[in-house]
Parts: structure tokens; C-alpha cells; sequence
């Protein structure tokens, strides 16, 4: 049998990718890598919680579309984003609002007070030429030392002087007392989690496992008419113009004999001498798993940034003058395969949310199955 579409990779834009070909009467055959579907959004029921294995992930839009596309897979809860940022014992809301700024200045209680003091120490810097520059103008130096540099620094490996000034084009400030992370209209995540969801986008589509395509690059692409791929496109093209460079992370995860660890399904962790970045504690993303949320025990998973290797798995393209070069230079020579579809965050290397990713793969779509 002959596929209309090889779909390389099983997550997210590819099953909705496969989602919207099997309506259209488009046969699929779908190839991972991993022994699981779903990509780094999987989760695993781990004794009555559901583990996000690959770090925390809250579904969000503005996009009605999206919105609507993936609830046809899945009911979503009303889970609504309110991290905390711990550095020397202290907690501090995120985003950036009311709440930090009482807690960094107690003598500033309304807006105008707080948009005063951030003007004050942002006006220090008149051109940013680096990150760090870049972040004291918009938020200025109190809010970057306590909150942003220790982080920053942990996520990239290097200085924050030494990143690029684009890296933050903007940091969101919030002159009220609402916690919610997110402005998007929709934000929420699967009751039961990611996996089941993944799951129904593929519906019957054929999947095999542990499947390396790159190991097996010239037999499998015989098997369909085009391919979608979502690996990485330096090592599809050999690395013939170099490697692309990512940022890597490890997670642990322990088991604790308590209801409730942290309080808050995610903690940043901004303090330079902290070597994790987040923990994240699972129960806390689905509240209404009463016998997962009230159960005498709790996962907590630390989330450590790292360097990236081949045979690592790379999370955040390294987006510089550099990178950017050697990517046009892949991407000008994917423009030349014929029946090759690059696309996802690895495929186009650029990060993407899970929305970017659906609304992504719907384009994807549109444009190879026209009416």
C-alpha cells in the first residue's frame, strides 16, 4: 500500500496534520522516533496523576480556530496559569504585576507608583546592545536582578550580556493584581492529558514506534507520495552546512509522601546559585483528578537546562546571527525537495507554542489539500 503523506514525528503537528487529511480521505502513515506518541507534550499516568515527562505545558490561545480545532480532541479544564518565582526564600508573582512589584518595593501600591519606579531605573539604558540591557529597559534593574538574570542565564548558558538584545523583545508588565499568566482568551489543558488527546487526532492513522527515519531514509519515503517532516533539518540534510545549535534540559522527578509539596503547579527558580530552573508539581494542572489531587503522595519534577549534543533532545532553537545564516542555508535547499514538507519547531527551527504548532500544521494543510 502506497500512502497519500509519511507523517516523520508523532506529535502535535503532525497529529494534526493527520487529523485533517483522514477527513479529507488522505491516507497516513506516521513514523517516531520514541516508544510514545505525542512528542514533548506526553503525559503518563504515573499511580493516578498525569506526568507532563517533558516539563510543564498549558494549551493557550487567542485563536478561535485552534481553539475550537483541538477541543473537538479533548475537554479541557479551566486551568489558568499562575506560576510564582522563588529567589532567597521569597516568592514573587509572575507575570510581572502589582503583586511583584509590592512585594519588590513596599512602598509602591498603586499603578502609577509602580510605572514610575520601573521608569526610573529603566531610563539607566538608552540603546541596549544585550539582553541584559535590553531587559533593564523595559522592567529596570530590581525586577531584572531578582527575576530575570539568575534565570536567563541558567536557560542559555551564558551571560546575559553576552545574549542577544531581540532575545526579549518585550516582557509582559501587568499594572494590576491579576496573576494569570496568559492574556489569551482560551487556556486550559486535556482532562487526562496530553496523550489522550494526541491519540484521538491520530484516530485509526497507522503508527510504528521506535522508528528512526533517518536510519531508514531510503526506504520509508517509497512508502508515501509526500512526507511531513518534524525532525530536526540540519540532520535530515546531513549537517552539510553545520549544525544548528539548541538548548537542551534534563528532568527528575521524585515521588513525595505528602498531598501537597509546593502549592503551585510551577515554581521559577531564579536565583543564579539554584542549578534547576523550575519544579513542577503535577497534580496541581488537573485539580478536578479528585482521587490524583487528594492522594496521600505527589511528583514533583525538576527542569535543568542543558547543552545540546547530537543524540540529546533539543527544546529551544539558539536563535543567533549565526544560527539564523545556517538555517537559510537549509532552508533554501529544503525549498528544492520535491516531495518534502518540513515543518514544527525542529523542522523550521523556530519556537513555537502549542498553538503556533496547530495553527502551523492547519497551514500546512490548507496549502498541500486545496479545494
Amino acid at each position: 500500500m502506497k500512502y497519500d503523506y509519511l507523517l516523520v514525528g508523532a506529535g502535535l503537528f503532525n497529529a494534526t496534520f493527520a487529523a485533517l487529511a483522514r477527513e479529507a480521505g488522505k491516507s497516513c502513515l506516521a513514523v517516531e522516533k520514541r516508544n510514545h506518541i505525542a512528542g514533548n507534550i506526553y503525559t503518563e499516568n504515573v499511580d493516578g496523576i498525569n506526568i507532563h515527562q517533558y516539563g510543564a505545558h498549558i494549551f493557550h490561545t487567542d485563536d478561535k480556530e485552534c481553539w475550537d480545532f483541538v477541543n473537538r480532541f479533548a475537554e479541557f479544564n479551566r486551568y489558568t496559569n499562575s506560576p510564582v518565582a522563588l529567589i532567597n526564600g521569597k516568592l514573587f508573582n509572575l507575570p510581572f504585576n502589582m503583586n511583584t512589584f509590592h512585594a519588590i518595593w513596599p512602598d509602591v501600591i498603586t499603578p502609577e507608583q509602580a510605572r514610575k519606579r520601573i521608569a526610573e531605573q529603566a531610563g539607566e539604558v538608552k540603546t541596549p546592545q544585550n539582553l541584559e540591557e535590553q531587559a533593564i529597559s523595559l522592567v529596570g534593574r530590581d525586577i531584572y536582578e531578582l527575576l530575570i538574570k539568575g534565570y536567563t542565564e541558567k536557560q542559555w548558558g551564558r551571560a546575559c550580556t553576552e545574549l542577544a538584545a531581540d532575545i526579549i523583545k518585550r516582557l509582559p508588565l501587568r499594572f494590576t493584581y491579576d496573576n494569570n499568566y496568559f492574556n489569551d482568551r482560551f487556556q486550559g489543558i486535556p482532562i487526562g492529558g496530553y496523550t489522550g488527546m494526541i491519540r484521538k487526532m491520530f484516530g485509526d492513522t497507522e503508527i510504528r514506534l521506535s522508528c528512526d527515519f533517518l536510519a531508514n531514509k531510503n526506504e520509508l519515503p517509497q512508502l508515501a507520495e509526500k512526507v511531513i517532516y518534524t525532525g530536526t533539518i540540519d540532520s535530515y540534510f546531513d549537517y552539510c552546512f553545520g549544525e544548528l545549535e539548541y538548548r537542551s534540559l534534563r528532568f527528575e522527578t521524585d515521588k513525595y509522601p505528602c498531598q501537597n509539596q509546593q502549592g503551585v503547579a510551577v515554581i521559577n527558580h531564579t536565583s543564579a546559585s539554584v542549578p534547576y530552573t523550575r519544579t513542577i508539581e503535577h497534580k496541581h494542572f488537573e485539580v478536578e483528578n479528585k482521587d490524583g489531587f487528594n492522594a496521600p503522595y505527589t511528583f514533583v519534577t525538576r527542569e535543568y537546562p542543558a547543552d545540546w549534543k547530537r543524540g540529546d533532545e533539543p527544546y529551544y532553537p539558539v536563535n543567533n546571527i549565526r544560527n539564523s545564516e545556517i538555517y537559510q542555508k537549509y532552508s533554501d535547499q529544503a525549498a528544492k525537495e520535491k516531495n518534502v514538507i518540513f515543518g514544527g519547531r525542529l523542522g523550521m527551527y523556530r519556537y513555537f507554542d502549542m498553538d503556533d504548532t496547530v495553527i502551523a500544521a492547519i497551514n500546512c494543510f490548507k496549502q498541500q489539500v486545496k479545494p
